[in-house]
């Protein structure tokens, strides 16, 4: 039953009745059905996403391609997703997250399909653009959707479990190339992802508004059906009767929840989020910059190093099997620990790890079953360890720090600094490697995420365990 009047006044009893119930419902097969769905959408774009970094060297050697013009198609991904996480953030705030989420789906699944059939650079970067924008367009949809449903207690877990399909996403990218490339060519691999895109369409078209977006949004008959049949799911997945609300979560809700509203953008630089938001972007901007200018470039870095295109694609493939545990070990540390330190640690460890890889050599190291492992995948293997984990650690901490009014807007305008970051690094690094070789290439990566270390541990607030409503005042 609703703890408050919900037929009078600004809409605050309405507000905090919704939160407050969300926040009792204990963890059910229900939410984790509804997060399944959500990261079946984000495992298949981030398989889109990551698909360039092992096409590239094809994609090169088929269009003649120049390395400016190689960087120039890595960074269009980067400005369409720039592009994506504004518009979509923004939109999902106005309009819903469902339907906004829908949409981005459809976006990037078919540019995929279109770019299969690029005959020339030209559409090719068009179509990459497309994608970007449609991927974009969904991170800060899915950090909101996530973040509203799951309770505190578990919240920065299920998104850094989230995030971490990005891993999984990873990893598959390159199997797909791996066994596509020297059969069918680079064109297929396309074709493999956007047909992916269509069956998960079809997954998530029963998904549920978000209860706190409708009652912010004045939408208080709605909010009130959804929240209804969330409690009724619950109930049946738990086989008990549901918990009362607690007057702690009550009161810390009610009391967060603000009489005066502001608009989304507005939201992000008032007195009270201004400094977050200083601290957000810069985050994003650095850790990016980072993680894209190394790994846009890294197969065609061991191609010039003497792999093959394919065996480059495998030795990328292989390492990035570290991001599998990176990202498990941050969805641990994140809840044992806090966001603030675990965030701090992923970047400053991501540094070291860079910089051992870009100056880590190809003699082996040590036997594993027999086999010789060398220097460059070990240091690799750490790299994506860390770089992953800290990929979970953005996507748990971002959409904790604002308001459900400017939540999705304040994760996509943190993504779209982010994108600037990747847009410039693909670009940044063939200079470096042309002037001062590859190892070079990764300190810069390094500093980038030491810069965004030291930005969370000067101006970053702790929001483990707390209640969205509370945490976002």
């Amino acid at each position: 039953m609703p703890l408050a009047d919900t037929s009078q006044g600004d809409g605050r009893p309405v507000v905090s009745d919704i939160a407050a119930r969300l926040e009792r419902l204990p963890m059910s097969r229900y939410q984790r059905k509804i997060f399944a769905v959500i990261a079946s959408a984000w495992l298949v774009d981030q398989i889109d996403v990551a698909l360039l970094t092992f096409l590239l060297g094809s994609i090169v050697v088929a269009f003649g391609l120049s390395p400016t013009e190689a960087g120039q198609l890595a960074a269009m991904t980067f400005a369409g997703q720039l592009v994506g996480n504004i518009v979509a953030g923004t939109a999902s705030d106005r309009f819903g997250r469902k339907a906004v989420f829908q949409v981005t789906m459809v976006v990037w699944g078919l540019a995929s399909l279109a770019a299969a059939t690029a005959w020339s650079l030209p559409v090719l970067m068009a179509c990459r653009f497309l994608i970007g924008v449609g991927v974009g367009g969904e991170a800060p949809v899915a950090q909101a959707m996530v973040s509203e449903i799951v309770p505190a207690p578990v919240r920065g877990r299920y998104i850094a479990i989230l995030e971490g399909f990005w891993a999984v996403g990873y990893v598959l990218s390159g199997a797909i190339s791996f066994f596509v490339l020297p059969y069918l060519g680079w064109r297929w691999a396309f074709v493999v992802v956007g047909l992916l895109s269509l069956v998960v369409l079809a997954v998530r078209r029963n998904m549920p508004e978000s209860p706190r977006w409708l009652a912010e949004s004045g939408r208080h008959a709605e909010a009130e059906a959804v929240m209804a049949t969330m409690e009724r799911a619950v109930e049946r997945a738990t086989g008990r009767p549901l918990p009362p609300v607690t007057p702690q979560i009550a009161a810390a809700v009610a009391e967060a929840v603000p009489a005066r509203r502001q608009s989304a953008v507005a939201t992000l630089f008032a007195p009270a989020y201004r400094m977050r938001t200083v601290m957000a972007f810069g985050l994003w901007f650095f850790a990016l910059i980072g993680f894209f200018g190394l790994n846009s470039w890294i197969a065609v870095l061991l191609k010039e190093r003497g792999f093959s295109i394919v065996g480059s694609v495998g030795f990328v493939t292989l390492i990035t099997l570290g991001g599998i545990p990176g990202f498990a070990t941050a969805a641990l540390l994140l809840e044992r620990i806090g966001r603030k330190p675990t965030t701090a640690l992923f970047l400053v460890c991501a540094a070291a790890a860079a910089w051992l890889y870009g100056n880590a050599g190809g003699e082996p190291v040590l036997t594993v079953a027999g086999l010789a492992v060398t220097g460059l995948f070990v240091a690799g293997f750490v790299m994506q360890f860390f770089m992953f984990g800290m990929w979970s650690c953005l996507y748990a901490y971002t959409p904790e720090l604002y308001p459900t009014r400017a939540r999705a807007t304040g994760a996509g305008f943190a993504s779209a600094f982010g994108r600037i970051g990747a847009i410039l690094g693909p670009m940044i690094v063939p200079v470096l490697v042309r002037d001062y070789g590859p190892a070079t290439a990764f300190q810069v990566g390094a500093g980038g995420f030491l810069i965004a270390a030291l930005l969370v541990l000067t101006l970053g607030v702790e929001t483990r365990g707390k209640v969205l409503e509370a945490v976002s005042h």
